[in-house]
C-alpha cells in the first residue's frame, strides 16, 4: 500500500462518458501516478459499481467512497455492499459513510430525514459488528436488527471513513471511524477541521474531495464556479457547515436572494474570493501548489473532482496528474 502521505486520488466515474468505456482511464490513472480512486453516490452512478469495475481494471489503485449516505439502503443491504467490494478487493477499499443531505434523503428517496447523526453513527457500529462475522440483533436509536449474519466474511474489514463537516460529526469521525471525509472546504479551513478529528489519533485519515478546474480562464470559472457553489451552500448541512466556518456573513446575501427565489442576485453575490478559496483553477502547475496545501494543513488523501468547465477531462486527469 502507498503511504498516506503519498495519496493522490481522483473522482470517478468521469461524466459523460458511458461505464463500460472508462477502462483506459482507469488504468491510465495508474500508469500517471494516481493512487487513489473515490466514487460519490448522489444522481449519477452508484457508489460501488465504479470501483468494481476500478479494482479489476487498475488493480494497484486504492478505492473510496465519499460517500455512500447512511440513510438510502437498510443496515443488511449495506453490508453486504460493503462485504463484497471488501472480498473483491482486499486491502484496497476505504468505506465511506455520511448523512447525505435531505434533498438526497427525502426529496429523491422519500425517506425521513431524521436524526442524521445517530443515523450515520448507528450504521457505522452495526457494519462494525457485522463485518466480523458475528449475528447482529441490536436495537440503535434509528433502526432495530434481528438476527443478521453475513454469509461470508472479508479477508480484510475495510477503514471506515466518516463524512463530516461541523465539529459533531468531525468528533464522531475521530472517535467511531478510521478517519474523515471532508467537502467543499478551503484549504485554509482544513486547519479547523482537522484538530477535531486528530483528537482522537494523530493516524486519523482526512481524505477531501477538492473541485478541480485547469483553466486560466478566470471568467469562466467565476461565472460557473458561483452555479457550483450555490448548488452546494445554499443546501441547509452545507449553509451550517459554512457559518461555523466564520462565512455567515460573506454568504448572508446570496442566502437571502436564493430564499426570495432570486436566483440571478443570489449568483452575483457570491464573492470572487470565496470562488478563489472553494475551487482550485489556474494552471497545472498552480492547482498542484494549490492542492499541496491541502495536504499541508492536513489532508491525507486529497481527492480531485474535475468540474465540467467545457474541459477535456481526460487531458485535465494528465495535466494534473503527480509526475506530470
Amino acid at each position: 500500500m502507498t503511504d498516506r502521505s503519498e495519496r493522490y486520488g481522483m473522482t470517478i466515474p468521469f461524466d459523460g462518458v458511458p461505464l463500460h468505456a472508462q477502462r483506459d482511464w482507469i488504468v491510465e490513472l495508474a500508469d500517471l501516478g494516481y493512487t487513489d480512486v473515490w466514487s460519490s453516490e448522489a444522481n449519477g452512478a452508484d457508489g460501488f459499481t465504479p470501483l468494481a469495475l476500478a479494482s479489476v481494471w487498475a488493480p494497484t489503485l486504492r478505492l473510496g467512497s465519499a460517500i455512500v449516505p447512511a440513510f438510502t439502503r437498510g443496515p443488511a443491504t449495506l453490508a453486504q455492499c460493503v462485504a463484497s467490494l471488501a472480498d473483491a478487493a482486499p486491502g484496497r477499499f476505504a468505506f465511506g459513510i455520511g448523512t447525505s443531505s435531505n434533498v438526497i434523503v427525502e426529496r429523491w428517496n422519500d425517506i425521513e430525514f431524521d436524526e442524521p447523526y445517530k443515523r450515520t453513527r448507528d450504521m457505522v457500529r452495526f457494519l462494525r459488528a457485522a463485518l466480523t462475522g458475528e449475528k447482529v440483533t441490536v436495537d440503535y436509536d434509528t433502526f432495530s436488527v434481528r438476527g443478521f449474519k453475513l454469509g461470508f466474511v472479508p479477508e480484510q474489514a475495510p477503514p471506515i471513513l466518516i463524512a463530516a463537516l461541523r465539529e459533531g460529526m468531525l468528533r464522531l469521525a475521530g472517535r467511531e471511524g478510521d478517519g474523515a471525509i471532508v467537502n467543499w472546504l478551503g484549504a485554509e479551513d482544513v486547519l479547523q477541521v482537522a484538530p477535531h478529528v486528530r483528537a482522537f489519533g494523530e493516524d486519523k485519515e482526512i481524505a477531501a474531495r477538492i473541485f478541480v478546474a485547469p483553466t486560466t480562464d478566470r471568467d469562466t470559472v467565476m461565472a460557473l464556479g458561483r452555479y457550483a457553489i450555490a448548488a452546494y451552500l445554499t443546501v441547509p448541512v452545507y449553509a451550517e457547515f459554512h457559518r461555523w466556518l466564520g462565512r455567515g456573513e460573506l454568504l448572508q446575501p446570496m442566502w437571502d436572494h436564493w430564499a426570495a427565489g432570486d436566483r440571478k442576485a443570489a449568483l452575483a453575490a457570491i464573492p470572487d474570493e470565496l470562488v478563489d478559496t472553494l475551487i482550485v483553477h489556474g494552471s497545472p502547475e498552480a492547482c498542484r501548489e494549490h492542492l499541496a496545501r491541502y495536504v499541508e494543513n492536513g489532508v491525507t488523501t486529497p481527492v480531485i473532482a474535475l468540474l465540467p468547465f467545457g474541459l477535456d477531462q481526460r487531458q485535465a486527469m494528465r495535466d494534473l496528474a503527480p509526475r506530470a
